[in-house]
C-alpha cells in the first residue's frame, strides 16, 4: 500500500500562513551582471526592478533592500527608479585575494516584502589592470666568483602582481649588460620567473661589482611595470701573483756591522684582495744556507737584516732569490734577486779555500771517494797562523789530511739520497790564537738519484662507483703512485693494462693521464648493459732500467632512475585507450583487468606500485597497489552509468619517482541469460500531479499488494506441509526477507532456487517498473535496488524489496 504524503514545501506554505499573512516565494534563479573593478560610486549597473518583473512604483511600498556582504555594502538599489548603482567602489583584490581562479563573484540577496520575495544575485567582479608588479625585495644582493663558468644560473626573486589573468606579470627585462642576461621561466601555476646566466666571465680586479636592473611588465593594456636593483659583487680568486719592482737589486753592507742592522726592506704587490693579496717572503731554494745565516728576512715585513757578524776575508759578495708568496688557497708567488756586496775592515781571521767540491754525486758512491779538497790559511803568525779544520761529527764524512794545510772529503759511510738528499758541510777553521779566530764554510752536497724504488700506489685494488648517465670525459678517481727517487727516476707514467671484456678494449672505454693518473669515462655507461669493469692501471717510472707496479681497479656502475615503467598488458597502440567490456551481472570481487608494468631499472627503482589517477565511479572498482589488479567493489545497479573511464598510473620506486599511465574504458554488457530472460521493465510516464494518474498508481498499488499476500500465503502453506509427504520434496533454504534500500548491495547466485522480487516504486518523473520471475533452471544474479539510485515512495523513503526464495518443483 502505499502512502500519500504532502510535500515538504507544502507544508512549509501552510505553517507560513498560520503565523503570517504574507505568502513567501522562494526564487531560484539567479539574475547576474558583470561589472568591473573600481567603478565609481554612483555607476549604475542595470536596472534590477526590470531584469526581475518588478513594478518600479511598489519597490519603496515593498521596502525592497540588498543583504551587507561582509560587514560592507557595495551594490543599492535606488527605490525610484529601480537602478542598482554602486554604492561603495570594489576593489576585486581585495575582495577575492586568493589568485586559485580567475573568477570573483560578488554574490547578494534582495528582499523585498508584501509579499515577501527574495530573488538571488549574482555580480562578476572583473579584474582591470590597477596593479603594478612589484618585488618582495627592492634590491637583491648576488655574491658570484670570479672564477664562475660561463652559463651558470643564479635564481632571482620574482615579482608580484595582484591581478589576475593577463594583468599578471608576463614577462621580465633585465638592464644592459655584458656579463648577464636573463631567462624566463614559468612555473606549473602559471607564474613567471627569471634566471639570471653568467654570459661573459668575471674579473673583479676590472669590475669588482655590478650594478643591474631587473624590470617585472604584466601584460595589461596600458602595461604596469616594477623594477628590482641587483647588485653583484664578484668574489677575489687568487688569480694574479706578486710581483717585486725590480727583478734585480744591489746593495752594499759594512763588515762587522751590528746584528740587527737593516739592509733592505722588500715590497712586493698583489693586485688581489684579502688572503690572496697577503704576502709572505721567504729564500728560495737557490740562497745558499751560508747566506740564510748571515742574513735574516722577516717574512712579513720583507725586511733582510744582518743576522751574524759579517767577515769580508770569508765571503765578499752575498747573493740571495726571495720568493714572496700570497696567501691564497692555491699560493701563486714572484721573485727577485738581491746582491750583496760586503765592504773590507782590517781584521785577520783564518781563512778557507775550496779547491775542488764534486757536488752533486751519485747516491751509490763507494768508500773513500774523494768529494772535496780545501785549504785553509791565516795571515797571521806563530800560534794565530796555526789552523785547525774540522766538520760536523754527524755526517758521513770525514776529513783527510793530504798535505800541509790541504784536506780532502771522502765518504766515510754508505749514502741513501731518500734518507738524506743533501748535506749542507760547514768547514770550520780555527786559529790557536788566544782568544782563537775562527772561520767557516759552508757548502751544500747534493745527491743524485739512482733508480733504485718501485713506484708504489697507496692502495693494491681501488674500487671506484661510477653514476650512470655519467658525461664522456668525467674524471673518475685519480690513481697517484709513489715514487722516493728524483728526476726521470720519480716521473711517473701511468697506462691501462690492455684486456677486452666481449670485443671491446678497456681503452675505449676508459683513459688515463699518463703525467697524473686521472682516470676518466670515455663513454655514458647504463646500469642496464654493463654493471662493472676489472682491469688494471700499471704506474712506471722513467729510470734506466725504469721500475713499475700495478694496481687493480674496479669499476662498479651504480643505477640512476633514468627508466620510466613501460606497461605492457593491457596492451594498447601509443596514446590509445584500452577498451574492455564486461557483464553487468559481475560478481563483487570479479578480475576487471590488470595492468602490468615493466621498469628496467635495478631491484629498488623497479618496484612497481598502481594508483587510480582517474575514477568514474570511486565505489564500484578497487586497484591492488602492488600486482595491478582491477576488481569490483560491489555488483553494477541499474544506476550505474555502461561506460566506466579508469586511468592507472603506475610509479616506480626512485627518487625521484617515474610513472606511465594507461586509461582503460570499461563498457558494460548484458549478458546472453538476461537477453533471453523473461524479465520485462515497462515504463510508464505520468504526472505525479494528475490525479487520474494518482489513482491508477493508488489501484495497482492495492491490486499488487494483494497478489504479493496471496504469494506469500502459498509459500508458507506449502512449506508448512509434512515432511512424511513422499511425492513433494520438502521446502529447501526457505527464506523471506524484507529488505530496505538502506541495506548495502546484495547478490545472490543459484542453479536450483526461484527469486520473487516485486518493485513498486514511484520516481522522480513517475516511471512505474515491474520485474516478473525469471524461468526455471537458469543460472542468474538477483540484486537489490541500491543505495542512491532515486527511487522512492510517495512518503520520501526508499522502496521495499520483498524477496522469496524457494526449491524448484520437479
Amino acid at each position: 500500500m502505499a502512502a500519500t504524503h504532502l510535500p515538504h514545501c507544502s507544508i512549509w506554505y501552510v505553517s507560513a500562513f498560520l503565523f503570517v499573512s504574507a505568502i513567501i516565494t522562494s526564487v531560484s534563479t539567479v539574475t547576474h551582471y558583470t561589472v568591473p573593478e573600481e567603478m565609481d560610486e554612483g555607476s549604475i549597473v542595470a536596472n534590477l526592478a526590470t531584469d526581475l518583473g518588478l513594478d518600479v512604483k511598489s519597490l519603496s511600498e515593498r521596502k525592497m533592500r540588498i543583504d551587507i556582504v561582509g560587514n560592507k555594502k557595495y551594490l543599492d538599489v535606488k527605490k525610484d527608479t529601480g537602478e542598482l548603482f554602486i554604492l561603495e567602489r570594489i576593489d576585486r583584490e581585495l575582495l577575492c585575494p586568493l589568485k586559485t581562479t580567475t573568477s570573483c563573484f560578488l554574490r547578494l540577496d534582495a528582499t523585498i516584502e508584501n509579499p515577501i520575495r527574495m530573488f538571488n544575485i549574482e555580480v562578476e567582479i572583473t579584474d582591470i589592470n590597477d596593479n603594478a608588479p612589484h618585488f618582495r625585495r627592492g634590491t637583491m644582493h648576488l655574491d658570484i666568483s670570479e672564477s664562475t663558468a660561463v652559463g651558470e644560473r643564479f635564481s632571482l626573486n620574482n615579482a608580484a602582481d595582484p591581478d589576475v589573468g593577463v594583468n599578471s606579470v608576463k614577462n621580465y627585462h633585465l638592464s644592459a649588460s655584458e656579463h648577464f642576461s636573463i631567462e624566463i621561466q614559468t612555473g606549473r601555476d602559471g607564474s613567471k620567473f627569471a634566471d639570471l646566466i653568467l654570459k661573459q666571465s668575471l674579473d673583479r680586479e676590472q669590475q669588482a661589482v655590478h650594478h643591474l636592473t631587473l624590470t617585472a611588465v604584466d601584460g595589461g593594456v596600458p602595461t604596469r611595470t616594477g623594477t628590482a636593483s641587483i647588485i653583484v659583487r664578484v668574489l677575489d680568486v687568487n688569480d694574479n701573483a706578486p710581483s717585486f719592482d725590480k727583478d734585480s737589486y744591489v746593495f752594499n753592507v759594512m763588515e762587522n756591522s751590528p746584528i740587527g742592522s737593516l739592509v733592505v726592506k722588500l715590497n712586493a704587490t698583489d693586485l688581489d684582495e684579502g688572503s690572496n693579496s697577503d704576502v709572505v717572503y721567504s729564500y728560495s731554494l737557490y740562497t745558499s744556507e751560508r747566506t740564510q745565516e748571515m742574513f735574516n728576512l722577516n717574512p712579513e715585513s720583507g725586511e733582510i737584516r744582518v743576522k751574524e757578524m759579517i767577515n769580508y776575508e770569508d765571503l765578499k759578495v752575498y747573493e740571495m732569490e726571495v720568493i714572496a708568496s700570497d696567501k691564497g688557497p692555491v699560493s701563486l708567488s714572484g721573485q727577485c734577486r738581491l746582491t750583496i756586496h760586503v765592504t773590507d775592515m782590517n781584521d785577520n781571521h783564518p781563512e778557507i779555500s775550496i779547491k775542488s767540491f764534486q757536488s752533486p754525486i751519485k747516491e751509490n758512491e763507494s768508500m773513500d771517494t774523494v768529494i772535496s779538497v780545501v785549504s785553509v790559511s791565516d795571515k797571521d803568525s806563530g800560534d794565530n797562523g796555526v789552523v785547525d779544520l774540522r766538520i760536523p761529527d754527524n755526517m758521513p764524512f770525514k776529513l783527510r789530511e793530504s798535505s800541509d794545510n790541504y784536506y780532502e772529503l771522502v765518504v766515510s759511510e754508505p749514502l741513501d739520497r731518500e734518507k738524506v738528499p743533501e748535506y749542507v758541510i760547514t768547514f770550520t777553521v780555527t786559529d790557536r790564537g788566544s782568544p782563537p779566530l775562527s772561520d767557516n764554510e759552508t757548502m751544500t752536497l747534493e745527491l743524485l738519484d739512482v733508480n733504485d724504488n718501485v713506484p708504489q700506489f697507496p692502495q693494491s685494488f681501488y674500487t671506484i662507483r661510477v653514476m650512470e648517465n655519467n658525461a664522456p670525459g668525467a674524471l673518475l678517481s685519480s690513481l697517484t703512485a709513489f715514487d722516493p727517487d728524483l728526476h726521470e727516476n720519480q716521473y711517473l707514467v701511468y697506462f691501462i693494462i690492455e684486456k677486452e671484456i666481449a670485443n671491446t678494449s678497456m681503452s675505449m672505454l676508459f683513459s688515463i693521464n699518463p703525467e697524473n693518473g686521472n682516470l676518466y669515462a670515455l663513454k655514458t655507461f647504463d646500469y642496464e648493459i654493463e654493471k662493472e669493469f676489472l682491469f688494471h692501471i700499471e704506474a712506471r717510472d722513467s729510470g734506466s732500467p725504469p721500475l713499475s707496479s700495478n694496481v687493480t681497479v674496479h669499476i662498479i656502475i651504480v643505477d640512476q632512475n633514468d627508466n620510466a615503467p613501460v606497461i605492457v598488458s593491457p596492451w594498447r597502440a601509443h596514446g590509445s585507450v584500452v577498451e574492455e567490456k564486461i557483464p553487468r551481472s559481475t560478481d563483487k570481487g570479479s578480475l576487471v583487468a590488470k595492468v602490468i608494468a615493466l621498469d628496467t631499472d635495478s631491484v629498488h627503482n623497479s618496484r612497481i606500485t598502481y594508483q587510480f589517477l582517474q575514477v568514474t565511479d570511486a565505489t564500484l572498482f578497487s586497484l591492488d597497489q602492488y600486482n595491478g589488479e582491477i576488481r569490483t567493489m560491489r555488483m553494477f545497479s541499474y544506476r550505474d552509468p555502461r561506460h566506466q573511464r579508469l586511468v592507472v598510473v603506475a610509479k616506480d620506486n626512485g627518487e625521484p619517482a617515474l610513472s606511465a599511465t594507461v586509461t582503460i574504458k570499461l563498457s558494460t554488457m548484458e549478458t546472453a541469460v538476461k537477453a533471453n530472460s523473461d524479465m520485462s521493465e515497462v515504463s510508464l510516464e505520468y504526472d505525479i500531479f494528475s490525479d487520474l494518474n494518482l489513482y491508477l498508481v493508488i489501484g495497482l498499488g492495492s491490486v499488487s499488494f494483494l497478489l504479493l499476500i496471496t504469494i506469500l500465503v502459498t509459500i508458507v502453506l506449502k512449506c508448512q506441509k509434512p515432511k512424511a509427504s513422499l511425492t513433494a520434496p520438502p521446502c529447501r533454504n526457505s527464506v523471506i526477507s524484507e529488505r530496505n534500500s538502506t541495506i548495502a548491495d546484495s547478490t545472490l547466485v543459484s542453479n536450483d532456487a526461484y527469486w520473487y522480487s516485486l518493485f513498486l516504486a514511484e520516481t522522480r518523473k513517475g516511471k512505474l517498473v515491474v520485474r516478473q520471475p525469471a524461468p526455471k533452471g537458469s543460472r542468474y544474479i538477483v540484486s537489490s535496488i541500491p543505495r542512491g539510485t532515486g527511487l522512492t515512495d510517495t512518503s520520501g523513503s526508499a522502496p521495499s524489496t520483498l524477496q522469496v526464495l524457494c526449491s524448484p518443483s520437479h
